[in-house]
């Protein structure tokens, strides 16, 4: 079973990050565990068995500010691993994606965490109100993830496992009102959206 965890998270309003920083958020958040699955795959096709289990967070379904740049690279693994489910179940491998709410681990701790280089008045009264809120955050999460670890040792054991996984209370309600937007979103525009298929008669007709 390969786990993919490596995380940072660079935090801050989109222009207020340097492009620097944000290939630095995409290279660790997406691209390293894409090139550790890649080491990984050729292994498990040979043995036609194996769990690529990727962990996402509910940054991969819901963006927000100050979190674009971290939204970015996860909303880029859930689409990733989403895909590559159909290419490896083949082979008998298996892939699940674990999406964590806030849990008590390392990743906003100063070591894991980068603030935007940039400076724009534009954003700075939100951004000297979002910030501190973060930083305060820090050891405060609701999540203990030592049970993180032992249900996703559940999760991955069973016969089927799932593609989705949604970890902790929080992430699950806002999975949840993520489903229900988007369903409301699509029945919004359900009679324009469904009305733009090429009209072949017509195009007949113009000949």
């Amino acid at each position: 079973m390969l786990v993919n965890n490596a995380g940072n998270f660079y935090a801050g309003y989109f222009e207020e990050l340097t492009p620097e920083q944000i290939e630095r958020s995409l290279t660790t958040n997406l691209v390293g565990p894409m090139n550790v699955t890649r080491a990984v795959l050729p292994v498990m096709r040979k043995q036609r068995s194996g769990n690529v289990v990727t962990i996402t967070s509910t940054a991969g379904i819901v963006g927000q500010e100050f979190c674009s740049a971290y939204a970015a690279a996860k909303f880029g693994l859930e689409g990733w691993m989403e895909s590559l489910r159909f290419e490896v179940e083949p082979f008998g491998i298996h892939s699940t994606i674990v999406e964590p709410g806030f849990f008590r681990t390392e990743l906003l701790e100063k070591e894991s965490t980068a603030y935007a280089e940039l400076s724009i008045d534009d954003y700075a009264d939100r951004t000297a109100q979002t910030r501190p809120a973060w930083e305060a955050m820090s050891g405060k999460q609701g999540g203990d993830p030592a049970k993180l670890a032992k249900a996703l040792v559940t999760v991955v054991d069973e016969e089927q496992p799932p593609l989705r996984w949604v970890a902790g209370a929080d992430a699950v309600e806002t999975v949840e009102q993520k489903a229900k937007e988007l369903l409301a979103q699509v029945d919004a525009h359900r009679d324009l959206s469904s009305s733009l298929a090429f009209d072949e008669a017509q195009a007949g007709r113009g000949r």
